[in-house]
């Protein structure tokens, strides 16, 4: 999905000051001193302060890479393997992990919000698999919910794909049937794309919550459930596409 530009990384050696470097004395940056190179101790940060970044959306992916590589030459674990100090090799090495971690997850503009909303509270890969807990101790069907705006094409979807199934059991070809199935494939991959463009809207409105400084209060709770009810809906679709793909591919 394409990204939406509008928030920078911020410079890697910025002149903010966050300490005094153990080693020196000199106030240092967040990941190594600026006066004498030495890596700092590691320190539970959440992704997005590991790069000196604001807990928006919207952020330059090509600048976070920039950062990502400047970061990697100052706390790359083999630059400290001759070292005498273990404490240097140990912080390298929790650094460049907190590094990698944070680099992955905020270049995804998928992940990237689903780890925003972990940080608001809200976990929705532990939503799910409650939910498929729930469903296997129950012996029901795991229960999705169906858009609203979906519910005819995807009821007529489903009773192809298991007309489709039926066809080749008994070893009989439909090239209609299989024509139909390839419509509605095109038809979700367009629902994603504009699914894409709502959770860009989704971003914006969260960053204008940022900008307000409301993120902690009861402002913010329309842009987290936007973006709930965005995540779903998408994983809702992707999950049709992938149900289609794996009967035409039978």
């Amino acid at each position: 999905m394409p990204e939406n530009v509008a928030q920078s990384a911020l410079p890697i050696a910025s002149n903010r000051e966050t300490g005094v470097c153990w080693s020196c004395g000199s106030m240092r940056a967040a990941h190594y001193c600026q006066s004498c190179g030495k890596v700092q101790p590691a320190s539970p940060v959440d992704y997005f302060s590991f790069f000196e970044l604001p807990r928006k959306l919207n952020l330059d992916v090509t600048a976070l890479e920039r950062d990502f590589y400047a970061l990697s030459r100052k706390l790359h674990p083999d630059l400290y393997a001759q070292s005498n100090e273990a404490e240097q090799r140990q912080w390298s090495l929790e650094k460049s992990s907190q590094l990698n971690d944070a680099y992955r997850t905020l270049k995804d503009p998928i992940a990237r919000t689903e780890y925003l909303l972990r940080l608001q509270g809200v976990n929705l890969d532990e939503q799910s698999t409650q939910a498929t807990e729930a469903a296997r101790t129950s012996g029901k069907t795991k229960k999705q919910v169906v858009p609203p705006d979906m519910l005819e094409e995807v009821f007529e979807l489903n009773m192809q794909i298991e007309e489709l199934r039926m066809n080749q059991k008994m070893g009989e070809q439909d090239p209609d049937l299989i024509e139909q199935l390839g419509d509605h494939k095109k038809s979700m991959q367009e629902k994603l794309k504009a699914v894409d463009q709502e959770l860009r809207a989704g971003w914006t409105a969260w960053d204008a919550v940022v900008d307000s400084g409301s993120e902690t209060t009861e402002a913010a709770k329309p842009a987290i459930q936007q973006l709930i009810d965005v995540l779903n809906r998408r994983s809702y679709i992707r999950n049709l596409v992938r149900h289609v793909n794996e009967a035409l591919e039978s």
